[in-house]
C-alpha cells in the first residue's frame, strides 16, 4: 500500500476515470456524506462515479442522495472506499466486484491497509473533514448538496461537536462550508440528526430501556439486538442506526456495547467509551478496532458465547485504567 499525501491524492482523483465508490455496511452520515460528495465532485470533473452500500441507506440519510439519479452501472476502472478501516466492513460487497480497491480515503486509525492507495488522516473528526480539504484542492465547486453532505457527516461523526475528536480544524470546517454554500439546511440538519426521531425509534428506546443489561460493578452496559428480538418486536432494523451510543446514557458507565445480529450467528459489535477506556484497544484484540472511544469488531457464535467474549475483553480493558 503507498501513503498518498492530500496534494497526491487530489491528483490521483484528477486522473481517475468510471470510479465505483464504496462504503460500509450499517452506513452512518460521515460513509454517506463522504461518499455522495466524493461522487459529485467526480461527476462535476466530468467522470462517471456511483455510491455503492451493502445495506440500504437509511430514511434519515436519503436527503444526500442526489436528486437527479446518474448512471449507477458501469464497468468501473477504478474502485474507491471512503471511510472504510477494514474491507470486511464492505459486508457482500467485498471481492463481489473482481477488483481491487485502488484508494481508500479514511480517517480510522485502525485502518488494515488494504488498497493500493490510501490517504489516512487519523486526526480528521471525519472522513468528510478530510473530502472539504480535497475539494479545495480539485477544480470543482461546493454546491449545496456537497456541503450538506460534508457538514453532515462532520457533525454525525463528532456527536454535534461534542466528542473528543472535535478540533479547531473541525469547527473551521464547518464554518467553511457555510461561508461556501449559506443557504444550506445546516440547522435543520442538527435538528433532524439528533433531535427528531421516529415514532417506531422511540418505542424502540422504550425497548432497549428495558433490555439494558448491566455488568462489571455498573461500568459496562449492554445492549443485545438479536433477530428474535427484531423478529419479537417487529423493529425495524433502520430504526437501529446510530444506538451504538445509547448505552452511554446511564450515569457512570465507562464502556457501552451494542451486540447487533446481522445474520444468524454473526454479531456486529460497535463499543463506545465514556472517557478514559480506550475501546480501540479492546476491539483489536477481538480481531476489529476504530477509534479510542468508537471502536467494532465482529463476532461469531451464539449471543451467549459473544456476550462472554466481550465482556471478558471488556474487564481486562477497565482493568488497564484503574
Amino acid at each position: 500500500m503507498k501513503q498518498l499525501t492530500m496534494e497526491e491524492t487530489a491528483q490521483w482523483l484528477m486522473q481517475c476515470e468510471d470510479a465505483y465508490i464504496l462504503i460500509h455496511q450499517s452506513p452512518d452520515g460521515d460513509c454517506v456524506g463522504a461518499g455522495y460528495a466524493l461522487a459529485e465532485m467526480l461527476c462535476q470533473m466530468g467522470k462517471r462515479a456511483s455510491v455503492h452500500c451493502n445495506d440500504p441507506i437509511p430514511n434519515r440519510y436519503q436527503f444526500m442522495l442526489p436528486e437527479q439519479q446518474t448512471q449507477t452501472e458501469f464497468a468501473p476502472q477504478c474502485i474507491i472506499t471512503v471511510d472504510v478501516a477494514d474491507p470486511k466492513l464492505l459486508g457482500k460487497l467485498e471481492g463481489t466486484l473482481g477488483k481491487a480497491v485502488d484508494l481508500c480515503i479514511d480517517h480510522h486509525n485502525s485502518n488494515v491497509e488494504y488498497a493500493a492507495n490510501c490517504y489516512l488522516d487519523g486526526g480528521a473528526s471525519a472522513t468528510c473533514e478530510i473530502l472539504y480539504a480535497l475539494a479545495k484542492l480539485l477544480p470543482v465547486t461546493i454546491t449545496r448538496h456537497i456541503a450538506e453532505c460534508l457538514y453532515t457527516g462532520i457533525a454525525t461523526d463528532t456527536g454535534c461537536f461534542q466528542y473528543d475528536n472535535v478540533s479547531a480544524l473541525t469547527h473551521h470546517t464547518a464554518a467553511a462550508l457555510m461561508e461556501c454554500y449559506p443557504e444550506g439546511r445546516y440547522c435543520w440538519i442538527n435538528r433532524k440528526m439528533f433531535a427528531v426521531k421516529s415514532f417506531g425509534r422511540l418505542k424502540l428506546e422504550q425497548l432497549l430501556i428495558d433490555h439494558l443489561e448491566s455488568y462489571l460493578d455498573g461500568k459496562c452496559i449492554l445492549i443485545c439486538i438479536t433477530q428474535a428480538f427484531l423478529q419479537q418486536f417487529e423493529v425495524d432494523e433502520a430504526e437501529l442506526e446510530g444506538i451504538a451510543g445509547f448505552p452511554l446514557q446511564v450515569e457512570g458507565v465507562e464502556i457501552g456495547i451494542t451486540m447487533k445480529e446481522k445474520e444468524p450467528g454473526k454479531f456486529l459489535i460497535s463499543m463506545r467509551s465514556a472517557d478514559q477506556v480506550d475501546v480501540s484497544a479492546i476491539c483489536r484484540t477481538l480481531g476489529g478496532g476504530g477509534h479510542l472511544k468508537a471502536s467494532g469488531c465482529f463476532l461469531t457464535g451464539t449471543a451467549d458465547k459473544v456476550r462472554k467474549m466481550l465482556l471478558d475483553a471488556a474487564a481486562k480493558g477497565l482493568e488497564a485504567y484503574r
